[in-house]
């Protein structure tokens, strides 16, 4: 009895992003099975119904982009002063709207969800294949990067979700793919002979175009084999040589085309490509699919991203074990992540009652909404604490994504700053409630005599509420 307590606190605090108040009950008569019937083929929710499509989205900035350059071209002496309706201003409005209402969104579904486990899941590969707000051009597609490229194929099979992370547009834009052109290309050579603009490649990154080798870096160091996973520089060149001609459809193209993934022949390196060892043979885009799926099935790619599974869910240097048990159904599934996922879950290394993951920022917040049966409303009860933390809304620093050891969040400045959010989030919800009740519904099993005296004997309930939220048990999953 006393071990199946346990099991529903840790299913629902360490697999999922927190308790809401009756969820560790629901899930006590079978914690593993709680956490099976989350996996879908469907994949993750979506935190909006009907999210405004990527390739909307750039569409309009790019149009912004066009009317601010011919705005400049017309100014001077004599020029009208700007219109109130000044395309920079329209782009921060964009920004501040719509990047700021799909992260909201995402902080809503967080905190509301009966599926914690899934969205963690989901979580994960949106932060392993980071496209980052720190761009401009990206900023406003990132949301909907996360609903098209990721949610959708988090339980299906690895492959498919590394092409639809690497090939969607707010990728090929975040890591300079787009402008990405052959040396020896039919379009390199009309850029040599200064006739024009490649079909489109300089509107579309906004950069002289050249081969960029950033993508294909990014692919094989963090997507998909590891910096030990065995590739040469020559294997980053022949790989880039093959992306060449991904890109993304400029205003100047059929409108069907605009701010869409779009392959340019004209732009493509020819010739056959030999990466790892394996040569493929001259095919348009279809060679660098082939680099791709055969990256997919590597035995590095499986220990590569199964440690990081590993470390994501248990600890920051994980059991050898559990790493091998998901390394091992990774590759007799081929990559299957529904398979995966149920192998965490049926990891006895996953359940170790020790708490050994300290939650980052976003995962403090929504797991304190989810204690105290709300959710944020707006960004702008987010932005300024995620701000201050260190953890700014989709602005992963680089394309590593945000770290996820205890190291990066825990310096007393950052303990500070979350104690006294803490206090204020505390007499804002706490209400005519219980903490003591508050307590054993957010952590179960796992709530610590001590924790339990200090939250009984509190003053009054903002203060036993904020001591949970401080709690070490609570800081950690």
């Amino acid at each position: 009895m006393a071990d199946r307590d346990l099991d529903a606190a840790i299913a629902v605090t360490r697999f999922g992003l927190g308790a809401r108040p009756g969820e560790i009950a629901q899930a006590r008569s079978d914690p593993r099975g709680f956490l099976k019937a989350q996996i879908r083929p469907a994949g993750a929710a979506q935190p909006q119904a009907e999210p405004e499509s990527a390739q909307a989205r750039l569409a309009e900035f790019r149009a912004y982009q066009q009317d601010r350059r011919a705005m400049k071209q017309a100014q001077g002496p004599d020029a009208p002063k700007p219109d109130p309706r000044d395309p920079v201003k329209m782009a921060q409005r964009m920004l501040r709207e719509e990047t700021g209402a799909d992260f909201a969104a995402r902080a809503r579904l967080g905190a509301e969800t009966p599926d914690g486990f899934a969205e963690r899941w989901a979580l994960f590969w949106a932060n392993h294949f980071t496209v980052s707000a720190t761009k401009l051009i990206t900023a406003t597609i990132v949301g909907p990067f996360e609903q098209e490229a990721i949610r959708p194929h988090v339980f299906g099979s690895f492959a498919t979700l590394l092409g639809a992370a690497e090939t969607h547009p707010a990728m090929l834009l975040y890591l300079d793919q787009a402008q990405s052109v052959g040396p020896g290309s039919p379009a390199a050579q009309v850029l040599k002979r200064g006739g024009g603009r490649g079909g489109g490649l300089a509107q579309a990154g906004g950069r002289t175009p050249g081969l960029n080798e950033n993508l294909a870096r990014e692919i094989l160091e963090l997507h998909t084999l590891g910096v030990n996973g065995g590739y040469s520089q020559a294997d980053v060149t022949e790989f880039a040589r093959a992306m060449t001609g991904l890109s993304v459809g400029g205003l100047r193209e059929d409108p069907s085309r605009a701010g869409a993934a779009v392959f340019r022949a004209a732009a493509h390196e020819p010739g056959a490509r030999t990466v790892l060892g394996n040569r493929y043979p001259e095919g348009g885009k279809e060679q660098a699919g082939a680099i791709l799926a055969d990256l997919a099935a590597r035995p590095e790619t499986a220990r590569h991203i199964c440690g990081k599974i590993a470390r994501h869910f248990v600890a920051d240097d994980p059991p050898p074990a559990l790493t091998a048990r998901l390394e091992r159904r990774w590759r007799e599934t081929g990559g299957d992540l529904a398979q995966v996922a149920r192998a965490l879950v049926e990891a006895p290394e996953a359940w170790d009652p020790a708490p050994a993951k300290f939650k980052t920022p976003y995962e403090f917040l929504i797991s304190s909404w989810r204690a105290a049966g709300g959710a944020p409303r707006d960004i702008t009860v987010l932005a300024p604490v995620l701000n201050a933390m260190g953890q700014k809304a989709f602005s992963a620093p680089s394309p590593k994504g945000w770290p996820e050891d205890a190291a990066a969040w825990t310096a007393p400045d950052a303990i500070v700053k979350r104690m006294a959010w803490a206090q204020a989030f505390a007499a804002a919800a706490i209400q005519d409630r219980d903490p003591r009740a508050l307590a054993a519904q957010a952590l179960g099993a796992r709530l610590s005599p001590a924790a339990a005296t200090a939250i009984a004997r509190s003053e009054t309930r903002a203060e036993g509420f904020a001591l949970l939220l401080m709690s070490p048990e609570f800081q950690r999953r």
